[in-house]
């Protein structure tokens, strides 16, 4: 019988409190052969609200990132949507490590030819609206728009679903948004229930991605496809004791 394949959540912020709600989060779409685990880092900022926080968490993503894949474990799903530690940790690791942008923009590039992102706050936007254009699909970004939300609020899913469908359908009927990415990995238990509201309200389907689930299912792809981040891209770089 093969081993199972063993991945590992790493969350970039030195708090657990939001453990839970992750593991929630991704539940539907871990395989059975699948084993899965939670990490955080030791030290740095408790959200990642603006680039200051952004930068503040990196180094300790990295480093645990290196932990991490010296424990044996297959892939690493980085459970923030603005990749924080991520492209700086594809030079010390040799298996694959995720974020949430690229991951939510292709699935959605793949459901419909033009997407929104739905966000927290107002401190975020800017470096949202930076992602598309580092991947070269700004022809196919819509908008961003902010629920006015910090992450330690989107517990209060009622009042955090009102807004997101709200800032959704400005999106659409407004920007021409065709889908919806979720701006963070915080909201949980909302993309198909906002999915449905506007669907309703749209007369047809309309995705809404969960940067959660888009995320991992892309990780376990990778790893089952035996495939990593390019050295011809990141070259190796071995971490100072």
């Amino acid at each position: 019988m093969n081993s199972p394949i063993r991945i590992c959540v790493l969350v970039p912020v030195a708090t657990s409190q939001y453990n839970e709600r992750i593991m929630k989060a991704i539940a539907p779409v871990v395989p059975p052969d699948v084993h899965v685990e939670i990490r955080n880092i030791a030290e740095g900022h408790p959200d990642i609200e603006n680039r200051t926080n952004w930068l503040q968490n990196g180094m300790p993503v990295v480093e645990l990132a290196q932990a991490i894949a010296n424990d044996g474990f297959d892939g690493i799903w980085l459970t923030d949507f603005d990749m924080c530690g991520v492209e700086a940790a594809r030079e010390v690791i040799d298996i694959p490590i995720i974020g949430g942008f690229p991951a939510s923009a292709f699935t959605a590039l793949a459901l419909s030819q033009r997407f929104s992102i739905v966000t927290i706050l107002q401190s975020t936007l800017a470096m949202q609206r930076a992602h598309p254009q580092t991947y070269g699909i700004e022809d196919t970004f819509a908008s961003i728009r902010a629920i006015n939300c910090p992450v330690a609020q989107l517990e209060d899913i009622d009042v955090v679903i009102i807004r997101t469908f709200e800032a959704a359908l400005k999106a659409i009927k407004e920007d021409g948004a065709q889908s919806i990415l979720l701006g963070c990995t915080g909201f949980v238990d909302v993309a198909s229930r906002v999915s449905r509201m506007l669907s309703d309200e749209m007369g047809g389907f309309v995705p809404v991605i969960d940067p959660n689930q888009a995320g991992f299912s892309f990780l376990v792809s990778l790893v089952r496809m035996q495939l990593r981040p390019s050295r011809l891209t990141y070259s190796k770089v071995s971490l100072q004791s």
